[in-house]
């Protein structure tokens, strides 16, 4: 039966990081941090995601909780992510307006939000009285947002796709009767592909192109070429977990994750470059990379139990997402220069306070409410690649076990999100890219099943 079971275990493992490089994608936390990691947490909103420990998904956020979890757990969740992310244009401006008079044209670019699946995997075991182990597979960001190509914030950004993979095996050790620790590894892969209009026209009017101005006869916004980035990198990480037990009833968890350096590696790729530049060794397909750091987070969380029936939980999380100063890419190409965003994000907050309803033993019920404050600190550091605004949330989820070797989970969440606004300056770095001025209508909604097997 062991070999049953660890064969079984072999392949749901290796179908699950099959199906992660697949589908993964959609921020729905702040700045572009996927908290879906559970099925069950999500139910309570995240509350007390690291004081909670109710089953193997405490491998991502605390795995000191895994010494709470009897023999051993798989599980197998999924969280399809539906944003919706719509722009209306309220006056954005061309570099050249005050000689043309010609505004930044185009659409609202349709639905920008794109829907995902984000699936996550879990095993764990506990080898003795002291001693349990596991291994998380999951997203820990994402992002995906494409925009009609001829938009008016086309220069910006059209589409833009980032997915990561964590594997994180752990290790949790119970030192007294009441405090536990636990430790992980990260191996972190990540990919992105970021594109965007390039508008030659008014490069060839400023005589940015190599050549006099003007000299190709190119009319601004009407001689649109396209440049698609695309890379991946691996990176390495930790994260550590401690989980006290004040009484039967209480319990405290406290869980670090740490930062991620990777250095995306990939290609840039030119196309719709007008006829006249194929002499001018600039915009042709090249390698390219970038450097990316994600941030550290800290959660702390408190549980408590008033009866066998009704249970209290709230967290609060820190993600140090002003790491994230500037987008850079760098172009092989020696005649191509870098591409550079300045993001200058700030650190993002999350506050949340869930409630759990046992009515009877099989079934169990939850809610929870969460405040997600934006990594983003204004409109003009705003991007329509990722369009981050405070967010509230509002989650229901039920559980219910067949059997003691089975279980099932369901939850559902709505984000509602500020309105972000974004207003781009017409005459800095964003200049060739133009002014883009308006306000994002945004909401995200998330439905989720997971699947618990204990044997």
């Amino acid at each position: 039966m062991e070999k049953y079971w660890v064969g079984k275990f072999k392949v749901i493992m290796l179908s699950a990081v099959f199906i992660l490089f697949i589908f993964t994608g959609s921020s729905s936390g702040a700045g572009f941090a996927l908290i879906e990691q559970s099925v069950s947490g999500m139910g309570n909103a995240f509350a007390g995601g690291t004081a909670s420990a109710e089953d193997a998904t405490a491998i991502f956020f605390n795995p000191a909780g895994l010494t709470r979890l009897e023999d051993k757990q798989i599980i197998i969740g999924a969280h399809i992510i539906i944003p919706s992310v719509k722009f209306e244009n309220e006056g954005s401006t061309h570099v050249l307006q005050g000689l043309t008079g010609v505004p930044l044209i185009g659409g609202n670019g349709g639905e920008g939000g794109v829907t995902k699946l984000v699936p996550n995997f879990y095993y764990s075991r506990k080898l003795s009285e002291r001693f349990s182990i596991g291994i998380g597979i999951n997203s820990p960001f994402g992002l995906a947002t494409e925009y009609d190509r001829d938009w008016v914030g086309r220069y910006h950004a059209v589409e833009s796709d980032v997915l990561s993979v964590n594997i994180n095996p752990t290790i949790a050790y119970k030192v007294t009767d009441r405090l536990s620790i636990g430790a992980g590894f990260s191996a972190q892969y990540l990919k992105a592909k970021l594109s965007s209009a390039i508008d030659f026209g008014t490069l060839d009017q400023i005589g940015a192109l190599g050549l006099p101005p003007g000299a190709l006869g190119l009319v601004p916004q009407m001689s649109d070429g396209f440049c698609e980035v695309e890379g991946d990198s691996w990176g390495w990480g930790y994260n550590l977990g401690i989980l006290y037990e004040l009484n039967k009833y209480t319990r405290a968890g406290a869980a670090y994750r740490s930062r991620i350096e990777h250095d995306v590696d990939g290609d840039g790729n030119f196309s719709d470059v007008p006829a006249g530049l194929q002499t001018v060794p600039v915009f042709t397909d090249t390698g390219a990379e970038a450097e990316i750091t994600l941030p550290d987070s800290l959660s702390v969380s408190l549980f408590h139990q008033f009866s066998p029936q009704w249970m209290i939980m709230a967290d609060f999380t820190w993600t140090n997402w002003r790491l994230f100063d500037e987008l850079k890419i760098d172009f092989d190409n020696p005649n191509q220069p870098s591409s550079v965003t300045t993001e200058n994000w700030q650190d993002s907050y999350r506050y949340s306070l869930g409630l759990t309803f046992i009515p009877e033993d099989d079934l169990t019920l939850r809610a929870g409410t969460a405040y997600d404050t934006s990594a983003v600190p204004d409109k003009e550091h705003r991007t329509p690649r990722i369009p981050d605004g405070d967010r509230l949330w509002i989650a229901l989820g039920a559980g219910y076990k067949f059997s003691k070797l089975f279980s099932f989970d369901i939850a559902y969440a709505h984000l509602f999100v500020n309105d972000p606004q974004i207003d781009k300056d017409p005459v800095g770095e964003d200049a060739v890219r133009g002014g883009l001025k308006g306000t994002f209508d945004t909401h995200i909604d998330i439905v989720s099943a997971q699947l618990t097997l204990r044997f």
